[in-house]
């Protein structure tokens, strides 16, 4: 019986991580599909090695704090509790995606945790208190880091990159021979090149970022409850803790070589109003600020992240020709110069701080939209929260669990 219950527990598991690998290889690396600077499988395949790396050396620690720091009582995380988890974690995502909003997967999965830890009485609220702190502290320094950068840097960084999409495919493969033979396509300039291996490089970045705190969402309540320590034989080559990263790591890989396809279609061609330089700045920050907190274990939602540091950097990029104090105040007279926006051509001028240039100047309010802004926001908030409800009365009133 226990064997048939760790089978079933590793194939949801490997679910979760399948999700996790279609959704997150889009995040990643859409803008360089949509550039035609990777192919799908390329993005795939990078996908596939830096999430790996990174549930490798951080994504432990993370594991941890979902497996063992949320739950006082030792011994309470057993592996049909772990099953249990990761079924409302699959419910709850799935929920999600049918209001086309992705949630969070970190947000998800310590809901569910918290859940169980709320029907027993063994919640560890201090540590609860810290991963919740975090939530409401990570998006906010998302914005302003880039509402500043969007706001002082952003020409500087464009003029400097300017990085365009392509019609065309960057990069030729020549199979006439034994050995594929990939060069620059023809018209390629120095710049495009620099451009592309940046993006392809901060999607590889933002790979490993959620490697370090997506490996966790899918096998922290199975490593949690000690389902995958082998003692002997060949298993018992890797610890537990080992066995739960290559699983996760699995999973996204086949994730990221089937229904990751869709995703990078759908991020490579929608986001097609926000400029590459843009996307590099808002996924290097959020993809910062996620590692970093997975290195001292807290579960990070890289989502709602990236949500506000979009929002900041666009509100940061609309209010670079008003002054400090109407741009707070979000006067409704206060109007943006569209080159001020974009310059997104090499050698493009945009006007200091402060100044507008004549042409048509829209509000700043047409740039993004605060209402749709907070509704996603509202949804992506309230996953975690069915989650966690559903969780609760199943561990508190079920019996099959025995609590």
């Amino acid at each position: 019986m226990t064997e048939v219950l760790l089978i079933v527990g590793i194939a949801v598991a490997v679910f979760v991580g399948y999700n996790i690998g279609g959704a997150t290889t889009g995040v990643a690396f859409g803008p360089a599909v949509g550039a035609h600077v990777l192919s799908t499988v390329g993005a795939a395949v990078l996908m596939s090695i830096f999430f790996f790396i990174g549930g490798w050396l951080i994504g432990p620690a993370v594991v941890e704090t979902l497996g063992e720091g949320i739950i006082e009582e030792e011994g309470l995380l057993t592996l049909e509790t772990g099953i249990g988890i990761l079924f409302f974690i699959g419910l709850a995502l799935f929920f999600g995606n049918l209001f086309g909003v992705p949630s969070s997967t970190s947000m998800t999965a310590v809901g569910a945790i918290a859940g169980l830890g709320l029907a027993t009485g063994t919640l560890d609220w201090a540590t609860m208190g810290e991963i919740v702190s975090w939530w409401v502290v990570a998006p906010i320094v998302a914005f302003w880091i880039s509402g500043v950068i969007g706001r002082y840097f952003y020409p500087a960084i464009n003029e400097w990159v300017a990085i365009s999409r392509r019609e065309t495919h960057l990069w030729v493969v020549d199979r006439s021979s034994t050995i594929p033979k990939v060069s620059v396509a023809e018209g390629t300039d120095r710049r495009e090149i620099t451009g592309s291996l940046i993006v392809v490089a901060i999607g590889c970045y933002m790979a490993f970022s959620s490697g370090a705190s997506n490996v966790a969402n899918a096998v922290a309540p199975l490593v949690g409850a000690g389902a995958l320590e082998f003692e002997e034989g060949v298993l018992a080559t890797f610890s537990n803790m080992e066995w739960g990263v290559i699983i996760a790591g699995v999973a996204v890989t086949i994730g990221a070589f089937t229904i990751a396809r869709r995703t990078l279609e759908t991020m490579g061609n929608d986001i097609t109003n926000l400029p590459l330089t843009a996307a590099v700045v808002v996924m290097t920050v959020s993809a910062t600020i996620v590692t970093l907190l997975s290195a001292i274990g807290i579960p990070v939602q890289l989502v709602i992240v990236a949500t506000m540091s979009i929002v900041g950097l666009g509100w940061g990029r609309a209010t670079r020709t008003t002054t400090v104090s109407d741009a707070v105040r979000g006067r409704e007279e206060t109007t943006v110069s569209v080159g001020a926006l974009t310059a997104e051509e090499e050698g493009e001028t945009v006007p200091q701080i402060g100044e507008e240039e004549v042409g048509d100047i829209p509000k700043a309010s047409e740039l993004f939209d605060p209402s749709t802004t907070a509704r996603v926001i509202a949804i992506q908030n309230f996953v975690p929260v069915l989650a966690t409800i559903g969780a609760y009365l199943t561990f508190r009133f079920v019996p099959i669990f025995g609590f």
